[in-house]
């Protein structure tokens, strides 16, 4: 597995495009989510306007700042996800965000990219000053919470939704 995480630069527009496109096709296929939620909030056709609105700069009622990374893969020079790290929490990001939103492009998915994308992910928090990560992930998500658990999380608690879906708390403590 030769990977690493990047900023989003101009040299990778081609990759962005054809994993966000791959990514909601399969949303709209098969009903499935789209996290990190950040890399699907603007529009990549106009890239630099994506690039420029991608991350959170400045707090908000609702939001923190926060640094996107994708996961690249080296050898076949193509995007396989990305990871949103927000830099504190706070309100309903405490309780059901977290600091890490991660995904891996639905082509790619079950080959243990998660489980690095979130071993890298852990290394950027540390230089952040994070050194206790809140993951969320809901309870049906196993394979979300197998690349949690691989990365040395503790459950902390369930929460159960208005809609009746269950969120898995899991903290880890970065060493």
């Amino acid at each position: 597995m030769n990977v690493k995480l990047i900023k989003l630069t101009k040299e990778y527009e081609k990759q962005l495009g054809e994993m966000i496109d791959e990514w909601k096709a399969d949303i709209i296929a098969n009903k499935t989510n789209h996290s990190p939620w950040v890399i699907f909030k603007n529009d990549h056709h106009d890239f630099d306007s994506y690039l420029k609105n991608l991350e959170t700069k400045e707090e908000t009622d609702t939001w923190v700042p926060d640094s996107v990374f994708f996961l690249l893969d080296i050898d076949r020079n193509i995007l396989l996800g990305a990871v949103n790290i927000r830099h504190w929490l706070k309100g309903e990001l405490l309780r059901t965000g977290g600091h890490i939103g991660d995904g891996i492009r639905p082509s790619e998915r079950k080959k243990g990219y998660a489980t690095e994308m979130i071993r890298l992910a852990l290394i950027e928090c540390k230089k952040l000053g994070i050194d206790r990560v809140l993951m969320v992930c809901e309870r049906n998500n196993i394979g979300s919470a197998r690349s949690i658990i691989k990365n040395g999380r503790i459950l902390e608690n369930e929460i159960t939704n208005p809609d009746g879906s269950v969120e898995q708390r899991y903290w880890i403590e970065i060493k």
